[in-house]
């Protein structure tokens, strides 16, 4: 038994142009509310919430719908065009909408400071205020009275602009929630249970590469420099818009879901990994997974399983509860305590968690997943816990190595845990269980910025590395009571059908 790399690496597009388009997202959007349109960083928050909120409830909700979908192309593919469509249209409508208050705000192209949009609409036209350099200035110093009220009167002409903005977000939002379940599901429909923890490696290396396509295009365009806070993003928006649809066409010219979902039954019975499907009963006729490619019925969790299933998903609640708080509060918390610049530690803990995805999961296929879980776990915790501990003189390095560590932990952590959802659950309800596993990673997502944020208000900005590492390590003790979906192969049937596993 081997896992198809390339078959693996054509399923992995739609992770890709997924990824590719987050990547775009969370760079640029805040800056078109913030610099455009004039919204302070307390909105602007609560605007970039909204995918997680909305993940909440759409994505086990379409998880669900594609479980029951029958379609020529599969259970997910329908999905994955639909959405990805949708999307990409979408996000080329909005980088018109970004130019339409960009007329309406040309005026302002005369401030220097990206921030005076957010000063203009909210102070007025004599109070005292301060450059980012510390100076102190009025805005009657910079302004006539006449140009003061013709910028003020475009940015609030600017709110009607910020209606169709929103509105179209939401439509993009909506469309990228309604296939990401499916597009993550469509792994464990092709590869058989053994080998996910590969195929999930190689799933988030395709991911990786677009968000590092897309960090690339963002330096040819600029996108992050001062100069251009007021720039157009038409051009920018469009070239994501085409690396999402190339992605798609690759994928829908090379991947046949029914097909190799329908294999992938069939080495598992082959292997007695799984019994042989029985026959489902539809309005056309009698049919089965092997023909159709829809599997067979078959019960649902029995009550140890539910028990893994409820521990494994706490878990994950857990360790997202540590280690989101630290990637959105650490840029804060390095300005304020370090003193350090934190883009290079980032880029360290991410170039660490890539190197890692493909020896983690082969680990995993010889030890199991719990034990390469925890292992990351307790990896992550420590990192934290001696993080915790360093302050503006302490060698930069030590900060650097443990970001480092905390990146292998995460990539041990985030490829084995979705296969160990997944593990437990028929082939008939995968995509719902995907949705679950997003769900609960999402809640703590929603959750844990403003939970921490609040106790550093409360007990100081020190607080957030004790914070994720209490958070990891209680992730260790409810993983110690998930009995189901590892994979070891003496959990499995048909122990002599497996001697020539690809390890």
């Amino acid at each position: 038994m081997k896992l198809n790399y390339k078959r693996t690496i054509l399923v992995g597009f739609a992770f890709f142009l997924i990824c590719a388009f987050w990547q775009a997202y969370d760079n640029t959007i805040p800056l078109i509310l913030t610099n455009k349109f004039g919204m302070s960083q307390t909105w602007s928050g609560v605007i970039m919430a909204l995918d997680n909120v909305l993940a909440l409830f759409l994505l086990p909700l379409f998880g669900a719908i594609s479980d029951r979908s029958h379609s020529k192309k599969g259970r997910r593919t329908p999905f994955i065009v639909v959405g990805t469509l949708i999307a990409a249209v979408a996000l080329v409508g909005l980088s018109f909408v970004d130019l339409a208050q960009l007329n309406n705000i040309k005026e302002v192209s005369a401030i220097d400071d990206p921030a005076a949009l957010v000063t203009i609409y909210e102070k007025e036209k004599d109070e005292t205020l301060l450059t980012p350099d510390g100076a102190h200035f009025t805005l009657s110093e910079r302004f006539t009275q006449e140009e003061f009220s013709a910028i003020r009167s475009q940015i609030q002409e600017g709110e009607k602009t910020l209606v169709f903005f929103i509105v179209l977000l939401l439509v993009v939002l909506v469309s990228m929630a309604t296939f990401r379940s499916p597009a993550v599901a469509l792994m464990p429909d092709v590869t058989v249970k053994p080998l996910r923890s590969k195929a999930n490696a190689i799933i988030n290396l395709m991911g990786s590469a677009g968000g590092i396509l897309v960090l690339a295009l963002g330096m040819v365009f600029a996108t992050a420099s001062v100069r251009n806070s007021l720039m157009s993003y038409t051009a920018y928006f469009a070239v994501i818009a085409a690396i999402m649809l190339t992605a798609l066409v690759i994928f829908l010219l090379t991947v046949r879901e029914p097909e190799w979902a329908a294999q992938m039954v069939q080495d598992s019975v082959r292997y007695g990994l799984e019994d042989k499907p029985e026959t489902v009963e539809t309005d056309d006729g009698t049919e089965t997974y092997e023909a159709q490619g829809q599997p067979a019925a078959k019960g649902g969790l029995s009550p140890e399983e539910k028990k893994s299933m409820i521990f494994i998903l706490l878990s994950i609640v857990l360790w997202f509860f540590g280690y989101n708080a630290v990637t959105s509060k650490y840029s804060v918390y390095a300005s304020n305590i370090l003193h350090k610049d934190y883009n290079l530690t980032l880029i360290i803990a991410q170039a660490a968690a890539i190197i890692s995805y493909l020896p983690v999961g082969m680990i995993a296929s010889k030890v199991g997943r719990k034990k390469t879980i925890c292992a990351g776990v307790i990896m992550l915790a420590t990192a934290f816990g001696v993080a915790a501990f360093l302050r503006d003189n302490s060698p930069a390095m030590l900060m650097n190595a443990m970001f480092a560590l905390a990146g292998i932990a995460w990539a041990t952590i985030n490829v084995n845990s979705f296969p160990m959802v997944v593990e437990m659950c028929s082939e008939q309800d995968v995509g719902r269980y995907t949705g679950l596993y997003y769900t609960a990673s999402m809640a703590a997502q929603v959750a844990t910025p403003m939970f921490s944020g609040l106790l550093m208000d409360k007990l100081g900005m020190t607080v957030l590395f004790p914070y994720a590492a209490v958070f990891s390590a209680l992730a260790l003790l409810t993983m110690r009571f998930v009995r189901h979906g590892d994979s070891r192969p003496e959990a499995k049937k048909g122990l002599d059908a497996l001697e020539d596993m690809d390890n």
